[in-house]
């Protein structure tokens, strides 16, 4: 026992070597396992949605949850003993972005013990309380942490630069997508996307109508939700083309999961969205340094996405709403609750390093770290602090 300990001790004390990165395969790895615990987590909801006559934890789709995390946790493991093995130890073994999904793993692990403490003694939830349970809540939080880690390693990676290419940003797009299926889980009571065309046609048709509220709230929250992580992107890189498509398509998968896809019009209007927005980017060129364009790109995008979703939602579901002023303003307070999110996503430009925040529109965006951390190579220590 005493061996064991020192041998602990040792494995533990940081050799000193800064950390370095995976490589972009290893980071598509680790997006790809993610998947697997996402779609995981995906059937689960479904099961807690769909059969209320659930009666114990150990279910198929709790297998296909915990493989999930089983699997992602198991690479993510052995890339720190890699590192260990090449005689690193401590920090120094752990590569860069990979720290919080390392200690998100027994957190993760303990809070899904104590969910099935939960069942086995409360029993399954199977409606809004599945939402707040605290072990659902542990478990979602350690998740998040999990299937981001592609997006915090290319944060700084020094091979990612400032205009990436799609194929090199997709580990970080799928994770960060992934999350924000999970962000649209748990807020489900207020998810627009889970509405039906007729719906929603029915719920603007009367202003006197309590689901006219409801679906009015629903939409600024998911407003918020799904805009939220392109625009953090938008402020780090100059998104490739194909980025904001890739993310929506795999934001409705949740909402679809959750409704059967018997709204599947609503969720491609989402998708579709994704490619104005892209079309969007590609024209109006936002960046962190270019301020103008990044909010009339959060404002625009907004306003496109949720027009799209009135305009499928009318036709899909039989005609325009009967209240004009609710389906024109609707897509309208959207594109404002944008440009609010963009304003407090950028309040400043960012200068580029050496140049002013007023610098010429063609000049090279640096996304929010500096130009200095995209010219770091692995094992800087400034580029590790990011």
């Amino acid at each position: 026992m005493a061996l064991a300990d020192a041998g602990i001790r040792r494995l533990l004390v940081d050799s000193g070597e800064p950390r370095g990165w995976v490589s972009p395969r290893a980071d598509l790895v680790t997006a790809l396992l993610g998947v697997w615990f996402g779609v995981g987590l995906m059937i689960d909801a479904w099961a807690h949605t769909n059969l209320t006559e659930l009666e114990t934890f150990f279910t198929p789709w709790h297998a296909v949850f915990y493989s999930g995390f089983a699997v992602v946790s198991g690479w993510i493991l052995w890339q720190v003993w890699r590192n260990v093995r090449a005689g690193r130890q401590g920090l120094a073994a752990v590569p860069a972005g990979y720290l919080a999904g390392l200690v998100a793993i027994p957190a993760f692990a303990a809070f899904g013990f104590a969910d099935m403490m939960w069942h086995t003694i409360l029993g399954i939830e199977t409606s809004l309380d599945i939402l707040f349970s605290p072990s659902h809540l542990g478990l979602i939080v350690t998740m998040l942490l999990i299937i981001t880690t592609p997006l915090r390693s290319a944060w700084n990676a020094p091979d990612v630069g400032a205009r990436p290419t799609l194929g090199r940003l997709l580990p970080a797009l799928i994770g960060l997508a992934f999350a924000t299926t999970l962000v649209s889980l748990f807020l489900s009571y207020g998810d627009a996307m889970q509405y039906r065309p007729a719906r929603i046609v029915e719920a603007f048709s009367s202003a006197n109508d309590p689901g006219a509220d409801r679906l009015a709230l629903a939409m600024v929250i998911t407003n918020v939700v799904v805009l939220s992580p392109v625009l953090l992107l938008v402020r780090r890189w100059m998104l490739p083309f194909g980025s904001v498509t890739v993310m929506y398509a795999i934001a409705v998968l949740m909402p679809g999961a959750q409704t059967e896809f018997e709204n599947m019009p609503v969720l491609l209007s989402f998708v579709a969205a994704g490619l104005v927005s892209d079309l969007l980017i590609r024209r109006l060129r936002p960046s962190a340094q270019r301020r103008g364009a990044y909010w009339a790109f959060a404002g625009l995008s907004a306003f496109a996405t949720w027009t799209l979703y009135m305009g499928v939602s009318s036709v899909a579901g039989g005609g325009l709403p009967a209240v004009p002023e609710l389906w024109t303003g609707a897509p309208i307070i959207a594109g404002l609750i944008g440009l609010a999110l963009g304003a407090m996503f950028l309040p400043n430009a960012v200068a580029l390093s050496g140049a002013p925040a007023g610098a010429p529109s063609g000049a090279e965006p640096a996304g929010v770290a500096p130009v200095e951390a995209e010219k770091a190579r692995p094992g800087t220590v400034d580029a590790e602090r990011a």
